[in-house]
């Protein structure tokens, strides 16, 4: 993640340690016919696949030097404008087997809207492995164990993290698939001015703050040194950085065949419990991209931030900015499905940012100024 000095943003994040009807048919065949619709193939259900990714991230912690957001008064009337835009293609696999959901409006698509704020907004990108049915089963499902938890609205963060646990559980029992596939999941509720994101697996989710990148999501690797900690006091052990010895992710949903008998919950070493932060949004923050490990494998934060950024001031269209990080990666030879979101928060292209001279032959450039930079020289590497 880079870091730029002299930076002070207005900001609040609490991080939460661990402790449509989605989309129509017809929506989804209509976004797939403005991505020049590819011919993506379905695994065999009961096919068993590992998958491989060496994507790392950290999280920045209220203790490090870099995590400087201000406390917000509460008294700004700023009000996201919320619009996104999605591009999901095969890459080098035989097989597609993620799923993402991208909702703008949550009012046109929930009953209870009592109480709801505007704007609502509901993302998500499912990363399967093993089969799609995992993958498949959330993404149609998880929005519908949110808001029918208890906890929903009151407490968003306990709803999302009980919906979580309960999609898991759900899919257990459930007959008609097959529960030995799985899938990470990271999803994005937005609620008026409150975001809260949510992850379990390798998926990632990065906020553009002016230029720099900002990561909200830790990915849940078996190596991490906290997943590993978590791992090994429940029993689990770590082989060749795969999850005893078969899963390069240390969270998903799914894979019950190494979840009986303890259950999914926190005494599993591979658990579907979430980790979640929650952001007041402010003006400076432009725009969020959530994107399976196969963007990440081959692209640090602040790249995709820079890439993403440069194209909105361009054309200003979040649909044509995901694809052109997909294409990027697939220029970089990943190795992996891609999925990526990118959600905006205002109508308008980021502004330029500008480099500020001082007085004398000295000159300065601003901290977004530096973290732009670092991005482009990170995108020709």
């Amino acid at each position: 993640m880079a870091a730029g000095t002299g930076y002070s943003p207005s900001y609040v994040m609490v991080e939460d340690g661990f402790t449509n009807d989605i989309i129509s048919g017809e929506e989804k065949s209509q976004n797939s016919e403005q991505l020049n619709e590819l011919d993506i193939g379905k695994p065999p259900r009961h096919l068993s696949l590992v998958r491989h990714s060496m994507s790392t991230a950290t999280l920045l912690t209220p203790t490090d030097p870099d995590f400087n957001f201000g406390i917000v008064d509460g008294k700004s009337e700023y009000m996201p404008m919320i619009r996104s835009g999605s591009c999901a293609e095969k890459g080098p696999k035989e097989y597609m087997e993620d799923e993402h959901i991208c909702i703008d409006n949550l009012l046109q698509h929930l009953d209870r809207t009592e109480g709801f704020p505007s704007p609502g907004a509901f993302y998500g990108v499912f990363d399967g492995h093993g089969g799609t049915d995992a993958a498949s089963y959330v993404r149609k499902n998880i929005l519908k164990f949110i808001v029918e938890d208890p906890q929903f609205p009151s407490c968003l963060k306990k709803a999302i993290r009980n919906a979580y646990m309960k999609a898991d559980q759900a899919f257990a029992e459930n007959s008609s698939v097959d529960i030995s596939s799985g899938t990470t999941a990271l999803t994005t509720f937005i609620f008026g001015r409150k975001m809260v994101v949510a992850n379990a697996g390798d998926c990632r989710a990065v906020l553009g703050k002016r230029g720099r990148a900002i990561e909200l999501s830790n990915d849940h690797k078996p190596n991490s040194v906290t997943e590993r900690h978590r791992i090994e006091k429940l029993g689990g052990v770590i082989y060749d950085g795969y999850l005893n010895g078969q899963l390069s992710v240390a969270r998903a949903l799914g894979d019950w065949h190494m979840k009986f008998p303890k259950g999914s919950g926190s005494g599993c070493p591979l658990s579907s419990e979430p980790e979640l932060q929650e952001v007041l949004l402010m003006e400076e923050d432009e725009f969020v991209i959530m994107g399976c490990d196969g963007l990440w494998d081959v692209m640090s934060s602040q790249c995709a931030v820079t890439i993403a950024r440069k194209e909105l001031m361009i054309h200003n269209d979040p649909e044509r900015c995901s694809k052109e990080l997909v294409r990027e990666a697939l220029k970089r030879n990943t190795c992996d499905n891609l999925t990526v979101v990118v959600v905006c928060f205002s109508p308008d292209p980021p502004p330029w940012i500008e480099v500020q001279p001082q007085v004398g032959h000295r000159r300065s450039i601003s901290s977004e100024g530096i973290n732009f930079l670092k991005g482009v020289l990170d995108g020709n590497s």
